[in-house]
């Protein structure tokens, strides 16, 4: 299973997302905001970045952009509800990042966690 970083501001949301991937096994750090996640990517290794695109600070765009510098081997994936206004703003995204659009049921976040980490 996979060892999953995830950056999401809004509470009630992180909360979900974070039982719904440890019920499927993963291994969950999370943090309400990209500063604080940033600190953790230069401290410790993870397998998956999960970030919301939109937040206040430094948001998830390059949130994943500096991640992608320290851990090129690790997989990206966004959740926003704002994917095709905050992808467009001329922002380079990491190679392979995928974007998961909200609304999502649980079940697709963790069937998307498992396609892109084994691909």
């Amino acid at each position: 299973m996979a060892k999953i970083i995830l950056a999401e501001d809004d509470n009630s949301l992180r909360g979900f997302l974070v039982n719904a991937l440890k019920k499927a096994g993963h291994t969950v750090r999370d943090y309400d905001d990209g500063e604080t996640a940033l600190g953790a990517l230069q401290e410790e290794v993870f397998d998956l970045l999960l970030t919301d695109i939109v937040m206040p600070g430094l948001d998830g765009i390059e949130l994943a952009r500096k991640g992608a510098e320290l851990d090129p081997a690790m997989k990206i994936v966004f959740i926003t509800g704002f994917a095709a206004v905050a992808l467009s703003n001329g922002s380079p995204t990491p190679a392979g990042a995928k974007v998961l659009s909200k609304p999502f049921h649980l079940r697709e976040l963790v069937d998307e966690v498992e396609r892109v980490m084994a691909a």
